[in-house]
């Protein structure tokens, strides 16, 4: 009996290369967070590929030898796709395409696909869809090769897929043009927003995807933000009215951050970052847990630089400490040392980051009084500072926050 209501899963193949620029253990790490997005957009992985090359082959990304080799096994085990840790150039794509005989999508591509699903809001879904056409627009030919061969065209200037190939270029521009248009429509009506929110102290959750930063919102806001363990569970930015002991501010959920982010993702997505922009504190959210939590949060400090924001006051909420502790600490070591070594770590990172820093677990419970406590204590030094008639409001409620 045939289940009709079964899903087809759709079976990748993911390929990387080791280059001078890239270490053979930074290829894998890389493969293993493709294999993680790959999952989010509801794909699942059979097989990873890689090889070494100074850099990526001009033509086809892969050398020939390798290139075949994935063919035949996405042929022998009926793969759907295949996925490239790179941003591919169009010929790439389409070369790659001809040979392994399937659809071929890079890792741009695979992200724009999670923040299609993803987007929520009006802005949201503007900004992914001005994204995506910015990023097919260069890549309109090979989407018309098959024309030429089906009608027998020379490939002469004027064939049909060349006409096709130009109709197709100035509706993707205009449609590009009217995107653009939108956003600075809706930027203009966030703006206003922002203004009548203007006496208000601001905070923003920055960092990695998939480091738990709609837990915190919801822990610090007492709220229900959607909060999932996959890259991007979230692409829209959320926005709290927070009182802490009758001391009110902002809380933003900003959108993760990745290594090897699209252009136009970021391009696209400034209206949305500028949340992070116009934040007076950042609390950049690190999963101390995951084992190359550096390079994260380097990613993160880059991203952030780039958009002018590094400067701010941060506090580092290192999160996630219940399966730091599980992978990395001896169940049976003694509470006083556990608590010695945790301290440790704390003070080495504060010195290293040159910012606060705590260690929590946002789903433990884990020290999340001493972080609403730093919070407070920062929120309050920016009030005194330009407001400093409020004080008198607040009076004894300027002590410690609610627990």
């Amino acid at each position: 009996m045939i289940d009709n209501n079964t899903v087809k899963v759709t079976k990748a193949v993911l390929i990387g290369l080791v280059t001078k620029t890239q270490t053979e253990e930074q290829t894998f790490e890389y493969l293993d967070e493709l294999d993680f997005l790959a999952m989010t957009a509801g794909i699942v992985t059979a097989k990873k590929f890689w090889q070494k090359l100074p850099t990526p082959d001009n033509k086809s990304y892969l050398g020939k030898g390798k290139l075949e080799e994935v063919a035949e096994y996405v042929e022998s085990h009926k793969i759907d796709m295949v996925i490239v840790d790179d941003e591919t150039s169009p010929s790439q794509l389409r070369n790659m395409e001809t040979v392994v005989k399937c659809r071929v999508m890079d890792r741009s591509m695979l992200i724009l696909e999670i923040f299609n699903q993803r987007a929520q809001t009006v802005q949201a879904r503007t900004q992914v869809e001005l994204a995506h056409l910015q990023y097919m627009l260069p890549r309109l030919k090979g989407m018309w090769t098959h024309l030429e061969r089906q009608r027998g065209g020379t490939g002469t200037r004027g064939g049909a897929g060349e006409k096709e190939i130009e109709t197709d270029r100035r509706m993707a521009e205009k449609k590009i043009a009217l995107l653009k248009l939108k956003l600075k429509e809706i930027d203009k009506q966030n703006e206003t927003r922002r203004k009548n929110r203007a006496d208000m102290i601001r905070v923003a959750l920055v960092g990695y995807t998939n480091v738990g930063k709609s837990t915190i919102m919801n822990l610090l806001a007492k709220d229900n933000v959607f909060a999932e363990n996959k890259l991007f569970a979230t692409v829209d930015t959320t926005v709290r009215k927070v009182v802490f002991n009758g001391m009110p501010f902002l809380l933003s959920d900003t959108v993760g951050f990745i290594r090897k982010l699209p252009h136009h993702l970021i391009e696209s997505f400034k209206s949305t970052l500028d949340e992070t922009l116009e934040a007076d504190i950042l609390l950049q959210v690190v999963d101390i847990s995951h084992p190359a939590f550096e390079d994260q949060m380097n990613v993160v400090n880059q991203i952030l630089t780039e958009l002018g924001a590094k400067d701010k006051p941060m506090i580092v909420v290192f999160n996630k400490m219940d399966l730091y502790e599980k992978k990395n600490l001896d169940e049976f070591l003694p509470a006083d040392v556990r608590r010695s070594l945790l301290q440790e770590m704390q003070d080495t990172w504060m010195q290293k980051t040159n910012q606060q820093a705590i260690f929590i677990s946002a789903t433990q419970g884990k020290n999340t009084s001493e972080l609403r406590a730093l919070i407070f204590a920062k929120v309050k030094e920016l009030y005194l500072q330009r407001y400093p008639f409020r004080a008198g409001y607040w009076h004894d409620y300027m002590s410690t926050p609610e627990q």
